[in-house]
């Protein structure tokens, strides 16, 4: 990805300020006791029906469990076990032990030694990580496993090390030790401008709550010190069968399921008392509060909040016709902001507003505005007019309708699409269910309450439930910014107290609008058809050059993926200097269309499912969208639109203009980021296409380059696209061939533009490359990369280096961040060009102390010493090929995979073959081929090499911990 597009995303990112908190737990010794029952399901206490194909149940000792059939992907299952304790659960010696618990079970237990665990799961085909993983919030910790077949040995050996986590950890003196300096590692790495921006935020919203004082990370000290003790007594406290909940989804049989859980946790007993339920503090009521935190590296914004007391109502039938009140609300209002921040000349990035309660510690109501540097005033004016707007004068009719019809549409679609849903994503559902203490029901029932609600809704109903949003205690008012605010909080409460007091007008009547892309030309019949059985593919193509390639699959009930390619794309662009077409894929499909802006098309085809990606790759324009076979034929118009007639808008490009200044603050606040903004563009040789560009080379770029540019670039050259999903064929061939199908003939594609087709690795330097971030001193990034290969054609050996990466990730996991401790998240990954002949590399990346970076640089040469002086035994070989091959079968189940597998089908000779022999590839690697491609490769004399340090003072070092007296 170019850096360009990543600021982007960093860039829709911070439009918007969240309350996204993590998770962990706490302890308290106590003697054995009998295990009370658990809580009861959600459903006990509801009149919304469960799903009924879910068989919750519980065992004697209180274990709860939710088993679920899905076959989508098939042959695969999501295991998750839930423990109902977090961070909140932590004593105020324990802070951060809930998290660092989390660590320790995947350390040893008593019957599966520490370096074992995760190397069984391996061996069965789970990458750590991908596969193996666990998180810890405010509320809860999971455990994650993703099974890649459910073979009896598989699930067997996953209850396996479940059961050991939850019941027989060992947690030895001499692992919490090894294990001190990963989780330091880990606050090393979080402890980013937002972080502290949240830190804030809790105690702006609850002061003297327990929420505010209990973030998972913890507190440093008592991580670099606690006691053995300490994890034993909330271990016992916390890790009890009363207290857990497995979640199992997947193509399996329910009753021998179920009889393995019970085989596996049926013997579970809790070791000492139920640990205490923590005192979450109440609301206290609040009066207009205004608080400002100056963050380097964070973006402009203003957060409106409104504090009352949490909603810990039952998930019922009146519950949810509430949230669909208020959320039909929220939308209008949301709706409103967007389109003013898409508008010439808007008084702000992006707004919006919302309600969520927090941890049952608070509900809050939320609007929020994002802007560029110095333009606060404007935009808190116009967000707090907006939203007092809609209070006063209400939703209109044609508004409230709209996104009645939006929200039946979605809902609508998961019922059709319900069959097919994806098994890791209903277990993330079934533990958020859980979690919440929600009913899982299903969309059929969704849809019925939804239906329900809305049958004779009027728009008052809606603008009682929405004002309650902005009602309570406050508002409290977060200010972010970069730089000093002028005038202070003062300034800001005296413009917010202004703004209130200024009139609001009703809202201006939109004009009814219609579908103006619906006639391309003649329908064309194909030129010729082919089949390709093995592959269950469909080759057509159109007198006009254009090539279309069709997949009908079952994946996905009602999902149908679509993509187009044509021209050269950034091919077109020169190598040795910024050009505004930097920002072209930001401007394409933002800038709607040439009869509508992108608002007004979303407005005229409200209720109908499509979408659209409009973006400049490096070797073409390609363009994207999902729907459903009923919405195909327009799916297919609204690209046809795309290409023929863009609008390219300057809106988009002036805010994205405005906002890169603040995005490279933000990317230079840490080593991450900094990695993001600078690293790709030095490997690329110093290819500006590849390269972030200045802040003044910005300001210097125009809408009209863009426009130029873009235009010439698809004026020419075939369109290949490919179709994938539920479809008939003969649909799609009716569809292609009434839009792209009946353009006139395109001619070919322009050549490139003299050496923009050629990228060369850069040389190593004598020293590392030093680049320098403006966050803490502690904070530095090692990398290193050695230059590989394309795949370009042949594919094999581009394959068999992505194993030698993960052979790598085995090392750096084992040695970086297990045996020394250098780095939380140490990566290792492998890429080759399908563009650029001859370019890619291997590289390996890792967040660590700076005066740990030559100690790292020296393990990294080391075990590239060790790949190329003897080759990997089998059982290393297996443990990174297995989930290598079984990550890619499961992708093999997904639409996504083949149409990206597809979208040049016909215009590579090379690339069914090589879709053919993909998992064979990857299954025929042996250790000879991984020793041969580390001494091709892992050349310490071609070893490119970077850090990234603070421009700030390094703090000294803390101390190593050691083993304090008791533990």
């Amino acid at each position: 990805m170019r850096p360009v597009r990543r600021l982007l995303l960093l860039a829709a990112s911070s439009l918007a300020l969240t309350a996204a908190l993590p998770t962990l737990s706490m302890a308290q010794a106590a003697p054995a006791a009998a295990e009370a029952p658990s809580e009861p399901w959600a459903q006990t206490a509801s009149d919304i029906p469960a799903d009924p194909a879910v068989r919750f149940g519980q065992l004697p000792n209180g274990m709860r469990y939710a088993l679920l059939k899905n076959a989508t992907p098939p042959g695969q299952a999501s295991f998750r076990l839930r423990i109902d304790a977090g961070s909140l659960m932590e004593r105020d010696d324990q802070k951060g032990l809930a998290h660092f618990m989390e660590h320790m079970a995947f350390n040893g237990t008593t019957n599966i030694p520490e370096t074992e665990m995760l190397r069984r799961l391996e061996r069965l085909g789970l990458a750590f990580g991908a596969d193996t993983n666990a998180f810890t919030s405010f509320d809860q910790t999971a455990y994650v496993l993703e099974l890649p077949n459910t073979h009896a040995e598989t699930v067997d050996t996953s209850l396996n090390v479940l059961r050991e986590m939850m019941s027989e950890a060992l947690m030895a003196s001499d692992a919490i030790d090894a294990e001190r300096g990963v989780i330091m590692g880990e606050e090393r790495t979080r402890d980013t401008p937002q972080l502290r921006v949240l830190k804030t935020q809790l105690g702006l919203l609850a002061p003297g709550q327990r929420l505010s004082e209990r973030l998972p990370i913890g507190d440093l000290e008592i991580i670099r010190t606690a006691p053995r003790q300490r994890f034993v007594d909330f271990y016992n406290a916390y890790y009890r069968p009363s207290r857990a909940t497995f979640i199992a989804v997947g193509d399996f049989d329910v009753d021998a399921m179920e009889a393995k859980v019970r085989g596996a946790f049926e013997s579970w007993t809790p070791k000492a008392a139920d640990g205490a339920e923590p005192d979450l503090g109440q609301v206290a009521p609040r009066e207009p509060e205004t608080r400002i935190q100056v963050e380097a590296g964070v973006p402009s914004s203003i957060q409106l909040n409104w504090i009352t007391a949490p909603d810990t109502d039952p998930d019922t039938v009146a519950e949810r016709a509430e949230s669909i009140r208020r959320g039909l609300g929220l939308a209008v209002l949301n709706r409103r902001l967007g389109e003013i921040a898409r508008a010439d000349n808007p008084p702000f990035l992006g707004a919006g507003g919302a309600y969520q309660t927090l941890f049952d510690s608070l509900s809050l109501g939320v609007l929020s505005v994002a802007f560029n540097q110095g333009a606060w005033k404007p935009a808190l004016e116009r967000v707090e007019q907006e939203s007092r707007r809609l209070a006063q004068y209400g939703v209109t009719d044609v508004e409230l309708q709209r996104e009645i019809t939006e929200g039946r549409t979605a809902l609508q679609n998961a019922v059709a699409t319900a069959a097919t849903r994806s098994t890791p994503a209903l277990a993330a559902g079934l533990l958020n269910a859980v979690n919440e203490d929600d009913v899982f029901s299903t969309p059929a029932t969704a849809l019925a309450i939804f239906d329900q609600t809305v049958e004779g809704l009027t728009a008052d109903q809606v603008n009682t439930a929405v004002r309650a949003v902005f009602e309570g205690g406050g508002p409290l008012v977060l200010f972010t910014s970069p730089v000093p605010v002028e005038g202070g909080e003062a300034a800001v409460t005296a413009a917010l107290e202004a703004s209130r007091a200024t009139p609001v007008e009703a809202p201006a009547a939109q004009a009814q609008l219609e579908w103006p892309y619906s006639d391309f030309g003649t329908p064309a019949a194909p030129d010729s058809r082919t089949e390709v059985a093995d592959l269950g593919l469909t080759l057509v193509t159109f007198a006009n050059g254009v090539k279309l390639t069709i997949k009908p699959t079952d994946f996905r009930d009602e999902q149908i993926l679509v993509t187009a390619r044509t021209g050269i794309g950034e091919l077109a662009l020169p190598t040795d200097r910024a050009t505004s077409m930097a920002f072209a894929s930001t401007v394409m499909g933002p800038g709607g269309l040439g009869k509508l802006t992108a608002d007004e098309l979303n407005r005229v085809l409200a209720g109908r499912v499509f979408s659209v990606g409009a973006s400049q790759a490096s070797d073409a324009y390609v363009f994207s969208g999902a729907t459903r076979p009923e919405d195909l034929q327009l799916e297919m118009q609204v690209l046809t639109a795309y290409l023929t007639d863009p609008g390219l808008r300057a809106a988009p490009f002036e805010q994205v203009k405005g906002v890169y200044p603040q995005i490279l603050d933000q990317l230079s606040a840490t080593p991450g980021g900094v990695f993001q903004r600078d690293v790709t563009g030095l490997l690329a040789g110093g290819d500006k296409r590849e390269t972030s560009p200045t802040v003044q080379e910005v300001a210097a770029m125009t809408i009209d380059e863009v426009r130029a540019g873009v235009r010439s670039g698809l004026a020419s050259g075939p369109i290949e696209v490919a179709v994938v999903g539920d479809v008939d064929v003969d649909a799609v061939i009716a569809a292609v061939g009434s839009t792209l199908g009946a353009l006139p003939a395109r001619g070919e594609a322009p050549a490139p533009l003299a050496g923009s087709d050629q990228r060369r690795f850069p040389a190593p330097p004598a020293a590392p490359v030093r680049l320098t971030h403006t966050g803490p001193g502690n904070q530095a990034l090692g990398f290193v990369a050695w230059p590989t290969r394309d795949q370009i054609g042949d594919r094999t050996e581009a394959r068999q280096l992505t194993i030698l990466a993960d052979v790598l990730q085995l090392r750096l996991n084992d040695e970086i961040r297990e045996k020394r401790g250098l780095a939380y998240s140490p990566n290792a990954g492998s890429t080759a060009s399908d563009v650029f002949p001859g370019y890619g590399y291997l590289s390996v990346t890792a967040e660590t102390p700076p005066e740990e970076l030559a100690t790292l640089f020296q393990a990294v040469d080391a075990i590239a010493a060790d790949l190329r002086d003897k080759p990997v035994d089998e059982d290393e070989l297996n443990r990174a090929r297995l989930p290598a091959v079984e990550r890619l079968r499961r992708s093999q189940a997904d639409n996504g995979y083949w149409l990206g597998q597809l979208s040049q089908a016909q215009s590579d000779p090379q690339a069914l073959d090589q879709i053919r022999s993909n998992v064979e590839d990857l299954q025929a690697v042996t250790p000879p081929d991984l020793q041969r491609l580390a001494q091709a490769y892992l050349k310490p004399d071609t070893a490119w090499r970077a850090e990234i340090v603070s421009s700030q003072p390094a703090t000294a070092a803390a101390p190593q911990p050691t083993a304090p007296a008791g533990g």
